[in-house]
Parts: C-alpha cells; sequence; structure tokens
C-alpha cells in the first residue's frame, strides 16, 4: 500500500511566544521520524504550507512563512501551497495524490483544530482511508478549551467520522505500519 504523510502548516509563523503549541519539539521529532520511514517504504512526503494575505505572518515574503527549521525536509519531498483550512480546497493536492496512486493518507501538523480536523474530513470525504497519529498534531490554548482537551476531542471524533472510506484510524506515530512486515517507526 502506498501511503503519503501530509506535514500541515508546521511553519514558523504558526510557533511563536504568543501561541505555543503542545509538545512542539516533541512532534517535530516524531514527524521527522515518520517522514524518514515513508521516505523508506517508498511513500510520498508532502508539506502543505498555508500562503497568508499580505499583513499575516504566514505570508509567503514573510520568514513566518518557512517551515520550521528542526523539521527534516528531503530532495524528493514535495510542497503544497494552499489558501484555507483545507488542504485539497483550490490546491492540486488531490490530483497529484491520484497521480502518485496514493492509496493511504497519514495527516498530521498544526492546528489540531483547523487546518487538520478540515483536512482530514475532506480527505476521509474523498474516500482516501486516513490514519492520523494521535501525537501527529498539535494546537494551543483556546479561550473556550485547553490544548490535550482540543486534541483528545479531534481524535475521538474522527475516530468515529462516518464516510466512504470509513472513519480514521488513530493510533501513535510510532505504531504505524507502512509495510505489513515492518516494525514500528519507533518512539
Amino acid at each position: 500500500m502506498k501511503h503519503a504523510l501530509l506535514v500541515i502548516d508546521m511553519q514558523q509563523g504558526s510557533f511563536t511566544d504568543q501561541a505555543p503549541k503542545l509538545d512542539a519539539s516533541g512532534l517535530v521529532d516524531r514527524l521527522n521520524i515518520l517522514a524518514d520511514a515513508v521516505r523508506r517504504a517508498n511513500g510520498l512526503v508532502i508539506f502543505i504550507q498555508h500562503d497568508g494575505p499580505p499583513g499575516d505572518p504566514h505570508h509567503p515574503d514573510l520568514p513566518g512563512w518557512r517551515l520550521l527549521t528542526d523539521l527534516t525536509v528531503r530532495k524528493g519531498d514535495t510542497t503544497i501551497r494552499k489558501r484555507s483550512c483545507d488542504a485539497f480546497l483550490g490546491t492540486g493536492l488531490d490530483e497529484f495524490l491520484r497521480s502518485h496512486a496514493i492509496e493511504r493518507l497519514i495527516v498530521t501538523g498544526s492546528a489540531t483544530d483547523y487546518c487538520v480536523d478540515t483536512t482530514v474530513r475532506s480527505a476521509l470525504a474523498r474516500s482516501y482511508p486516513t490514519i492520523v497519529p494521535l501525537d501527529g498534531h498539535t494546537t494551543s490554548d483556546r479561550p473556550h478549551l485547553p490544548e490535550e482537551k482540543i486534541i483528545e476531542h479531534h481524535n475521538a471524533i474522527w475516530s468515529d467520522f462516518i464516510a466512504p472510506a470509513g472513519p480514521a484510524t488513530i493510533c501513535r506515530c510510532s505504531e504505524i505500519r507502512l509495510v505489513e512486515s515492518e516494525p514500528a517507526t519507533g518512539r
């Protein structure tokens, strides 16, 4: 089965002292390990980057648009740019995945309650079997809910989501199996 790892909005503008994310450095470590495993299994690693409007910290001309410096990007990885919470809307993501015969998605990144959630729902609606590592996405505290509860809530919703390819599979990054006989990805 051919996998694609989507790494959503792991951009400098999303990871600031004003908006700290839950376990950001641990997440980057886990995503780097998972990306290496996907590459070894001949899957695709796709970095989704948000293009904000002028004045937004994610505007392509500003430093906040760049990926986090500790995130490992390799030759052969792909970048897809988006302008909304949905990585599929108005982008070539679906066509790219289908042209590479991707059979399963692994959706990760930031923020759990915005772009990750919207992309997971969109992937499931497009009939992609989808894995969401429960420790593969992050967010910040919101005025109405702490970050831990946001993440817990979304993991529960995705695991019970009614969609053509079924609900998302929820597991730890280290529990994802890319090849039936392969051991866990690490940590």
